[in-house]
C-alpha cells in the first residue's frame, strides 16, 4: 500500500517550539525542523541566524490526512504564534523568523488564505495578520541538534506557546 501522508511547511518563529507543538498533534507522523524561503543553497543555522540568506526558521511536518486535514494544521499554526508581528517572535527578531505558510497546490493556498481571512475578521487580535502565504520552496533540513531539540533536551517548549491568540 503506497504511503498516503502528506506535507506542509509553516514558520512561526523559533522552530524548536514549533517543531514541539506540531509532534504533539494527532495524526502528525513526523515534524522536521529547518530552513526555506531564502536564496542560499543548503545554508546551516550560523547562516540562517545571520538574517542574510532569506530563509525562515520553518518546520516540514508529515501527516496523514486521513487522522488531520490541513484546515486543523493551519488552526495549530495560528495558536502557537502571534501572527501579527513582522519578523519577530517573542525576543526573537529577524526576517529567519517570520510567519509563513508554504503552500504546495492551489486548494491549500485557499486554505490558507480563508483561514487567515478567518483569523482577521475574527477580531481576536489588535492587528492586522502578517503571515506569508508563498508557494512550497526548497526545504533544507537543519543539522542533527536542532531536531527535536525540547524532547532531547528535557526542557519545556516555551517557545511553542509566547504568541497564543485564544
Amino acid at each position: 500500500m503506497a504511503n498516503k501522508n502528506k506535507i506542509a511547511t509553516f514558520g512561526a518563529g523559533c522552530f524548536w517550539g514549533v517543531e514541539s507543538a506540531f509532534r504533539a498533534v494527532e495524526g502528525v507522523v513526523d515534524a522536521a525542523v529547518g530552513y526555506a524561503g531564502g536564496t542560499v543553497p543548503k545554508p546551516n543555522y550560523r547562516a540562517v541566524c545571520s538574517g542574510k540568506t532569506g530563509h525562515a526558521e520553518v518546520v516540514q511536518v508529515e501527516y496523514d490526512p486521513a487522522r488531520v486535514s490541513f484546515e486543523q494544521l493551519l488552526e495549530v499554526f495560528w495558536q502557537i504564534h502571534d501572527p501579527t508581528t513582522l519578523n519577530r517572535q517573542g525576543p526573537d527578531a529577524g526576517t529567519q523568523y517570520r510567519s509563513i505558510i508554504f503552500y504546495s497546490d492551489d486548494q491549500e493556498r485557499i486554505a490558507a488564505e480563508e483561514s487567515k481571512r478567518r483569523l482577521d475578521e475574527s477580531g481576536r487580535l489588535a492587528r492586522p495578520v502578517v503571515t506569508q502565504i508563498v508557494p512550497a520552496a526548497e526545504f533544507y533540513r537543519a543539522e542533527e541538534n536542532h531536531q527535536r531539540y525540547y524532547e532531547r533536551s528535557g526542557i519545556a517548549p516555551s517557545c511553542a506557546i509566547r504568541g497564543r491568540i485564544d
